[in-house]
């Protein structure tokens, strides 16, 4: 697969009941298409797949395949605690249709950077999909360190990595240790027009779910060379993607929905929901972002 792109890290709604609301979730994809994004990423952290059961991320990933069919690329989280959960998961995800997967650390256990190493080749060697590792020690608790990223370099069924650490620097070090290896997906939202700088070609992007037009007005600009207008965009989205990474950030994407236009329900529990001043103060940020 070659990741090019906005590609929204897909929200999972929910109805009252608490159940998954597959009404609505057609309607942000087919808006999400409208709007020209180039595929969609079902199951990562935005779209909750920690509190969801197998049979529900299941469901939500054939869903998605059956809705998008070949009008965009699919990359599919299939994330979990443990290398044998991991493959359960990218085998169901294997069977609906997704030749890709996204992949960080298994959360809670800390891996070190051998076992971790371990971890991806017990994943390639049980399934055969391609892989797009996910570098985002905030939420994993241990990065994808550069030995690791050393040791797959030259499998061609690990295409590329999404890097969300935050740290520029790892952008540029990995444009210039990997050149040609592994493809370069934004994951820090507020650093995307450095991101794509630095070798960047697709945006796995949580902000897009209720961005979508604003996030693709920066890509088309870049990648057409207009990189005054692509600097505007970004500057403009800037203090809204500031407001997301401050905190709450599922909460956030899931009411920016919301206001514009497509409620997706509330997050599950232990997430609570926004309160007032968090709602007015993102809803003044979202509307400043409007380019």
């Amino acid at each position: 697969m070659k990741l090019k792109g906005i590609l929204p890290a897909l929200v999972t709604p929910f109805d009252a009941n608490g159940e998954t609301d597959f009404r609505t979730l057609g309607r942000i994809i087919e808006w999400h298409l409208s709007a020209g994004v180039h595929g969609f990423v079902p199951m990562g952290s935005t779209g909750e797949y920690y509190a969801m059961s197998d049979q529900e991320r299941a469901d939500v990933l054939r869903f998605v395949k059956e809705q998008v069919g070949s009008r965009g690329l699919l990359v599919a989280g299939t994330n979990a605690g443990s290398t044998r959960d991991v493959i359960r998961h990218t085998e169901t995800a294997k069977k609906i249709g997704y030749d890709t997967v996204l992949l960080p650390p298994p959360y809670y256990s800390l891996p070190s950077q051998d076992e971790l190493l371990a971890h991806y080749q017990a994943v390639l060697d049980a399934v055969d999909v391609e892989i797009v590792l996910y570098n985002f020690p905030l939420r994993a608790g241990v990065e994808v360190g550069f030995d690791v990223m050393d040791a797959l370099a030259d499998n061609p069924r690990v295409i590329g990595i999404k890097e969300s650490s935050g740290n520029l620097l790892r952008a540029l070090e990995i444009n210039r240790r990997y050149e040609g290896k592994y493809q370069l997906s934004c994951g820090s939202d507020d650093q995307s027009f450095d991101f794509f700088t630095w070798g960047a070609t697709s945006w796995i992007c949580g902000p897009a779910n209720c961005m979508p037009e604003q996030t693709v007005k920066f890509y088309n600009a870049f990648t057409s060379g207009d990189l005054k207008k692509a600097q505007a965009v970004t500057k403009a989205l800037y203090p809204a993607m500031t407001n997301l990474e401050s905190g709450k950030f599922v909460q956030k994407v899931k009411y920016g929905c919301e206001l514009a236009g497509i409620p997706v329900g509330e997050t599950r529990r232990p997430l609570l929901p926004l309160n007032a001043a968090e709602k007015q103060e993102l809803a003044q940020v979202l509307a400043a972002a409007k380019v």
